[in-house]
């Protein structure tokens, strides 16, 4: 027999068990199977969140993503960004309905592989509504929810009337809906017309149905930083760094070139916007209108001294910004904002500026009385009458009236028959060439106030 015929034989007899080799191995391989929630509001935090987790599921080169939803639903424009994030993932994704998947809830539903109901669970109900949750919105919204279902059922092979009429009471399903309601189906009902695989009790029965016994679950967790950004996105943690920005910028305006307050109002200003940002809801507009306000204020007190539209503008552009920093608009569209939010979020900004206001006058006659403050600023005052000597101004000045030479901000240079000296009013802005009243001769300096 040739050398050929018996290497031909000795692979005839080998490859069985070099298959039974492979094939033995490949069933060791254990199967990661990645699990995330969508138990919350469809809005800028759960973008983000699924977001995070899906990013997860692809480093860790999972074999299956399982959400485990239970939503009444949320904003469409985030909505949207979820399910076309379901749709381009290429790793399978199964989605378990525990109880509910209403609305924005419905669509992302549909837009995974296959949909396992829990018993007792419901699907549909996707009209559009009105932030308060009662009213419908207005029709482009809802042409544009019944589109997305439309594609979104036909992507996944399931009944796109069907998908629509979720959304339109107007659309009538035979055998299934009349005119006049939407559609929401219960566990037997989307079984029974495509919206679901089965029943099952809890994510362990997905799996199986799949074909897989040897699996591990990991589950989606936040991370620290994460954790972080969302202790800052508490309401009232929010209004503290607001209570903060105000101060800082009064303390500052008040004591110029310490320093420390105004580093303190810009940290809070990041701490405040930056996780409002990175969630989504606060944009470059509502940031652009934060600075400009700040802008407006700046020329209000260092420019055009006094409480003119300057002023005006620019703390409504601070309010504003603040506000419109912790909601889901769309460039002044607060269509879809739950009017609780809207609610929650102008209580915070004004409580937060009146509580500011508030502490602002009861600490600022004790702020140079603090030790720490003296530690950063020069707070004292050197007096006659302990001995300290200088080249000072006689009491004979005080009653004396002339011009301000220099803008008082609060201290600057003044004109007196003729002569300058420095001067200081009592906090007040004096703008060059306002008459003034000297009320007190302070060592080298003369303390003044604007007459009329």
């Amino acid at each position: 027999m040739k050398y050929s015929h018996l290497f031909i034989l000795w692979i005839l007899i080998c490859l069985p068990e070099i298959s039974l080799g492979i094939t033995v191995q490949d069933s060791l391989v254990r199967k990661k199977v990645f699990v995330f929630d969508i138990k919350a509001d469809i809005d800028p935090r759960m973008n983000r969140q699924v977001t995070l987790a899906l990013q997860e599921a692809e480093q860790q080169q999972a074999d299956m993503v399982i959400i485990h939803m239970d939503t009444y639903g949320g904003a469409v424009n985030d909505a949207d960004d979820i399910r076309t994030m379901v749709l381009e993932t290429s790793i399978p994704i199964h989605v378990f309905i525990d109880k509910d998947a209403a609305s924005a809830g419905a669509l992302i539903s549909i837009a995974c592989d296959s949909i396992y109901m829990a018993p007792g669970a419901s699907i549909g109900a996707a009209t559009v509504v009105m932030g308060g949750g009662g009213e419908a919105a207005p029709d482009k919204y809802q042409s544009y929810m019944r589109s997305m279902m439309r594609s979104t059922a036909e992507a996944k092979g399931r009944d796109p009337k069907i998908s629509e009429a979720m959304v339109d009471e107007n659309l009538e399903i035979e055998g299934i809906s009349a005119a006049g309601s939407v559609i929401t189906f219960s566990v037997s009902e989307a079984i029974a017309n495509g919206f679901a695989e089965a029943q099952v009790n809890d994510i362990n029965e997905i799996v199986a149905r799949q074909g897989i016994t040897d699996f591990d679950i990991v589950k989606y967790e936040t991370s620290n930083v994460e954790q972080v950004i969302s202790f800052f996105l508490n309401p009232a943690v929010s209004g503290f760094l607001i209570l903060i920005i105000f101060a800082g910028i009064y303390f500052e305006i008040q004591t110029p070139g310490v320093g420390f307050p105004i580093a303190a109002s810009v940290i809070a200003m990041m701490l405040y916007f930056i996780p409002y940002y990175l969630t989504g809801l606060a944009g470059n507009l509502e940031i652009l209108i934060f600075v400009l306000g700040i802008v407006f204020l700046a020329v209000e007190i260092f420019v055009f001294p006094g409480f003119g539209v300057f002023g005006i503008l620019g703390i409504l552009g601070i309010l504003t910004g603040l506000t419109l920093g912790m909601l889901p608009n769309e460039a002044f569209d607060f269509t879809f904002v739950p009017s609780g939010d809207l609610f929650t979020a102008l209580l915070t900004v004004i409580l937060s500026a009146v509580i500011a206001i508030m502490l602002i006058f009861y600490l600022a006659p004790k702020v140079n009385e603090w030790g720490a403050f003296k530690s950063v600023s020069l707070a004292t005052t050197f007096t006659r009458e302990e001995g300290y000597t200088s080249s000072f101004y006689s009491d004979a000045m005080v009653g004396k009236e002339g011009v301000a030479h220099t803008r008082l901000m609060p201290s600057g240079k003044i004109i007196i028959d003729g002569e300058m000296y420095d001067a200081y009013s009592r906090g007040e802005f004096i703008d060059r060439g306002e008459p003034i009243l000297v009320i007190s001769a302070e060592g080298t300096s003369l303390r003044v106030k604007k007459t009329v």
